[in-house]
């Protein structure tokens, strides 16, 4: 129930609709609810934690939360820990205005962190030589950015960030959950292979070729990089080494990489590997990064090692592109709907078709149509979701796409009975329904190489 509920929230802040209200401070912590205006004039709201019996200047930082729009509630744990521990925190909403599940620009994102910074910069509670950004997943992508263009950024600490293209990552993320989950065979293939490319041709895959290493060769500020022990979301090991080569090969010398025992992606707790969501912090959450803000450590003299090489991403093949797979589909959808319609219509009229092709047709059409929308709308679904969310399994498949296989093999099984009534009983079929069980067949023809593409057809 959490899972699904997880997914609801999900879906929910893609569509700018998944802010939680502000919730109450808790009595070691003050609470502050500020409006800025971040790039374009986009107002955005956000609070500002700091400790109940600090006082004096203390260090301060912008939190940039990772991927999504759940509302800045979704990091408020992490802003709590800080603030207890001296900190003045910002935390604050995602922009819906220019952020979506299809679009969003890291450049956009640095700016409205900067804006922040500003807010911060002007109390008198906080310390102009103690500045710093803080993005974990996504948002480490953005405080980079940010930090390569203000001074006023003093250094910058990044939880789970990937230090590959968003494409190479998010392949290997769903590659991870699917393993976890049990799901073996095609549904991962054709999530990684054309699926993923087809989306990523139309368009559809924000900053697909975004590169991370370049944003951080930019980088002339103190920074920490941290991963959980156990982050399946960002190949922690390769990431660690590519953060560290881009920051050492632009002469940064206070880089401190870091691996967290214990912990997942986001540096919280977990009670299943790394695999869930948890909100709950470790009890000494902060402290490390604290005292480091204080004193940041000069580079190791050795660089991390391992990762392996950077994961390939396939080349966008003729055949996977959007327009020729959109035509493919509609064309499907025509065939198999067009002849429910027009024997709705035929009985309107009392025509009948001969039975014994009837049947077949029928299944054809119905299993053809079902099969045809349900394949592309599942596998945008579990993209969208990064595949976190699976649910029961059967043979190494997550039920709704054994549902689909199942459906795509009664297809073919249509496809052949149809054609073999349609043989045997040609004396007894007129011209216009001869035209119908063409056009129903054609679509049928079609959709044999098109499921073997999309994985329904294969093991």
């Amino acid at each position: 129930m959490k899972r699904w509920l997880m997914v609801m929230l999900v879906m929910a802040g893609f569509s700018g609709l998944g802010a939680a209200p502000a919730a109450a401070a808790p009595d070691d912590v003050t609470a502050t609810e500020v409006s800025f205006e971040g790039n374009g004039g986009v107002v955005l709201h956000g609070t500002i934690l700091a400790g109940a019996s600090a006082a004096g200047r203390r260090p301060a930082m912008v939190m940039v939360q990772g991927a999504g729009n759940r509302g800045r509630q979704v990091i408020r744990p992490d802003a709590e820990a800080y603030a207890r521990l001296g900190l003045v925190v910002l935390i604050y909403d995602k922009r819906t205005a220019g952020y979506s599940l299809f679009h969003r620009d890291y450049s956009v994102l640095a700016d409205d962190a900067l804006a922040g910074l500003r807010l911060l910069a002007a109390r008198p509670d906080v310390d102009p030589a103690r500045l710093g950004l803080w993005g974990a997943s996504e948002g480490a992508f953005v405080a980079p950015l940010a930090a390569a263009r203000s001074a006023d950024v003093r250094y910058v600490i990044a939880v789970g960030a990937a230090g590959v293209a968003p494409a190479v990552q998010a392949r290997w993320e769903w590659g991870e959950y699917l393993r976890h989950f049990g799901v073996s065979g095609s549904l991962t293939r054709t999530m990684q292979g054309p699926a993923f490319r087809t989306v990523v041709g139309a368009g559809l895959f924000a900053e697909a070729g975004f590169d991370p290493s370049a944003a951080w060769r930019q980088v002339r500020q103190p920074v920490l990089a941290e991963w959980g022990e156990m982050d399946h979301d960002v190949m922690p090991e390769l990431s660690a080494r590519l953060i560290a080569e881009a920051l050492h090969d632009a002469g940064n010398t206070h880089a401190t990489i870091r691996t967290v025992p214990g912990v997942r992606h986001n540096l919280h707790l977990t009670a299943n590997g790394g695999y869930d969501h948890l909100d709950a912090v470790p009890p000494d959450y902060g402290r490390y990064e604290s005292a480091w803000i204080d004193a940041p450590a000069p580079t190791a003299a050795e660089l991390p090692a391992g990762g392996g090489p950077i994961p390939a991403v396939a080349p966008l093949r003729w055949y996977d592109s959007f327009g020729l797979q959109a035509a493919g589909f509609a064309l499907l959808v025509l065939g198999f709907a067009a002849f429910p319609l027009t024997a709705a219509f035929r009985r309107l009229r009392g025509h009948r078709f001969a039975p014994t092709v009837r049947r077949p047709a029928r299944w054809l059409a119905g299993a053809g149509l079902a099969a045809t929308l349900g394949g592309p709308l599942y596998l945008l679904f579990m993209m969208a979701i990064a595949a976190q969310v699976v649910g029961p399994t059967l043979l190494g498949r997550p039920l709704p796409w054994l549902l689909l296989q199942l459906l795509a093999l009664g297809t073919v099984a249509a496809l052949v009975a149809t054609v073999i009534a349609w043989r045997r009983h040609r004396a007894e079929i007129s011209a216009p329904e001869r035209a119908r069980l063409g056009l129903l067949v054609t679509a049928g023809t079609l959709f044999l190489p098109l499921a073997v593409h999309w994985g329904l057809l294969a093991g």
